[in-house]
């Protein structure tokens, strides 16, 4: 039976976790400089992160705050739109035929004669 742990140092998925952990503690802070330097690291990405936070909190605020405002300017740009898509319809054929009454009704008409009765 092999050996268990010969198997793994010819995987390669072992070996570059092997590897990845020997340069992590390589990097590991040394002394007081190492130190202050990863807390002053630390302090900047959390300053960052709370002033990101914050932006995108008032961003949020700002546009729910326009978006009442956004409707009516809305509302009233389709308004406007359809008042002009119903005058055009309606207003183009009127310049070209003289308008009928709208209380005769088209048709086939004939005038009887009063004398003459069916």
């Amino acid at each position: 039976m092999p050996h268990p742990n010969h198997d793994k140092q010819r995987n390669a998925a072992w070996q570059a976790a092997h590897q990845w952990r020997a340069r992590a503690a390589q990097t590991r802070p040394d002394g007081l400089m190492g130190t202050i330097k990863l807390f002053f690291t630390w302090l900047a990405f959390g300053v960052l992160m709370i002033i990101g936070v914050v932006l995108g909190l008032l961003f949020l605020l700002v546009g729910w705050a326009m978006m009442p405002f956004l409707r009516h300017k809305m509302k009233k740009r389709m308004e406007a739109m359809r008042a002009n898509q119903a005058q055009d319809i309606g207003g183009g054929q009127a310049h070209r035929e003289p308008r009928k009454p709208q209380d005769v009704l088209e048709g086939h008409y004939e005038v009887k004669d009063k004398n003459r009765s069916d």
